[in-house]
């Protein structure tokens, strides 16, 4: 009986023997073109600087950004930010150019990370391309000129355009920081903000050199990272961090792990990044550990991105909203089938489902050999290869559950959540899902019955966000949706806080005569009603 030519690479013992009242398997397609190649070449800059002139030109004819109108506060002696967005990652990018498309300019943005580094695109993101196709908007804005087509074409020509298959990691952050650029828009790198106490009229961000700062409004922009952590697997011993084990998330010297055996817990698409990163830095076998019975079949991510998607999930009843992020989350999504090539491309993968580990702990001196100089990991797994392996990787995914995250430690037990919300059916009750924040209409916490309104001045942009709000702050799709969402909730809050004073600048407003000059003009009636 035929098999699918997927299935020869993987371990006999690791896969279900074939049904043989089945008919055979159709054999799958043919790899894609490889996804690393053609890379580009160096940027034109002359043609660049073109385009970026022609960049300007768009802006001014639309008027943007909008001139500036928000009311200037301080605190403490010094001028108060209308708004700090943390994080500087593409989503981070894509709510700053929003509101200084508004007119808020008197922002600032921070991220930890040194310039070029924000975001996973060059430090934990291991696969060689985004997943998503090349002919997204990008970080638009609405304008042409910005998408990222325009500045791809711009920047290699449209030679390279037509050859490309998907977008590279680094081009990709290289485009998120010629925005960032484009617009001006002011970040703070090297910064890294640890707690956030809000006030009845202001946020105070706790930084982690120990000084404060303080703005009208933040917006946690942190990605997939800032909302709890990795998902831990109970039996894990935690002292095999950092030398014997790794979440995918976290900094690997894969050129370590050369001549070694690795195991990895987790089947999703970070995992098969990391276990085709293992196996092409030349380690002899990576074996993966999946509970569930078979990978998911169908990206039903990609078939809920769609309009009605992004712009009605936030407006369903919470019944509905709740029904399908269950239904989502239970289907989850498969690797993209490159990434399987890939990781299938050198033997020496296997996989195993309908496991369960019992435990992850160092294995004693009496195993160690030349390869496993260091002692390595001991795994006792249910339906699936104990044994001994050199090293760990954690493909788990990551958690929102704001209680585990240190930015929200001084906050979160005030936070309403889902489970505080909304009782589902017996039959739809997940447990993990009831910790998502219940999110308002401007991705501000709410909080708790009896608890203070001052959560409202933290807006929560990330994928803390997606049982409120679907998939806004989660991926490439949404940037030319999610970011200007958030920041229209953003502009219409700061105009309700700043009502006072931007009403008294509309009382004291007399820069156009209109009628002067013509024979109706009455000086002594401007500013007034005439009546």
């Amino acid at each position: 009986m035929n098999q699918p030519a997927a299935a020869q690479a993987l371990d006999p013992e690791a896969t279900a023997l074939p049904d043989p009242t089945l008919p055979d398997p159709p054999l799958p397609d043919p790899p894609l073109p490889d996804p690393a190649a053609p890379r580009p070449g160096v940027a034109d800059a002359e043609a660049l600087a073109r385009h970026e002139a022609l960049v300007r030109e768009d802006l001014a004819r639309l008027g943007l950004p909008a001139r500036a109108w928000t009311e200037p506060r301080s605190f403490d002696g010094r001028p108060m930010p209308d708004v700090v967005v943390i994080g500087g990652g593409q989503f981070g990018i894509g709510v700053a150019g929003a509101l200084k498309l508004r007119g808020i300019a008197n922002l600032l943005v921070l991220d930890r990370a040194p310039e070029g580094r924000e975001g996973p695109w060059v430090t934990y993101a291991r696969m060689p391309t985004l997943r998503s196709p090349k002919t997204l908007p990008g970080l638009s804005f609405g304008i042409p000129s910005l998408t990222f087509e325009s500045w791809y074409r711009a920047a290699y020509g449209a030679g390279a355009w037509a050859v490309l298959y998907k977008v590279h990691n680094d081009t990709w952050q290289d485009y998120i920081l010629w925005v960032r650029r484009m617009l001006d828009l002011p970040v703070r790198n090297g910064t890294e903000v640890r707690g956030l106490v809000p006030h009845a009229d202001r946020v105070e961000l706790v930084l982690a050199d120990g000084t404060h700062l303080a703005a009208k409004r933040v917006v946690v922009a942190t990605g997939r990272g800032g909302t709890g952590g990795w998902v831990p697997v109970p039996g894990v011993a935690g002292d095999l961090f950092p030398d014997l084990a790794a979440h995918t998330m976290d900094e690997i010297d894969f050129a370590r792990l050369a001549g070694k055996r690795i195991a990895v817990i987790g089947v999703g698409a970070s995992a098969w990044d990391n276990a085709a990163t293992a196996m092409e830095a030349g380690a002899t076998e990576v074996v993966m550990f999946a509970r569930r019975q078979a990978m998911p079949q169908l990206n039903k991510g990609r078939a809920s991105t769609g309009i009605g998607y992004f712009e009605g999930w936030q407006s369903l009843p919470d019944a509905d909203r709740w029904r399908l992020g269950v239904y989502l989350d239970d289907m989850q999504s498969p690797p993209p089938h490159e990434t399987v090539h890939r990781a299938l491309a050198r033997p020496g993968v296997s996989v195993h489902f309908s496991t369960r580990i019992r435990s992850v702990i160092r294995a004693d001196g009496g195993v160690r050999s030349a390869v496993r100089a260091d002692g390595g990991v001991r795994i006792e797994v249910e339906n699936g290869p104990s044994g001994d392996y050199d090293f760990l990787i954690l493909g788990t995914g990551f958690r929102v559950d704001l209680a585990h995250e240190p930015l929200f430690a001084a906050v979160h037990d005030r936070v309403a959540l889902w489970q505080d919300r909304y009782t589902p059916p017996p039959e739809l009750a997940r447990p993990h899902l009831g910790r998502f924040p219940y999110l308002g209409e401007a991705f501000e916490l709410l909080p708790k019955a009896g608890e203070a309104g001052d959560l409202a001045r933290i807006h929560v942009f990330n994928m803390a966000s997606w049982l409120s709000a679907g998939t806004l702050a989660a991926d490439v799709p949404t940037l030319e949706i999610g970011p200007d969402r958030v920041a229209a909730g953003v502009t219409a809050r700061l105009f309700a806080e700043d009502f006072e004073p931007i009403f008294a600048r509309l009382g004291a407003w007399e820069e156009e005569h209109e009628l002067k000059g013509t024979a109706f003009y009455a000086p002594e009636h401007v500013n007034s009603t005439a009546r």
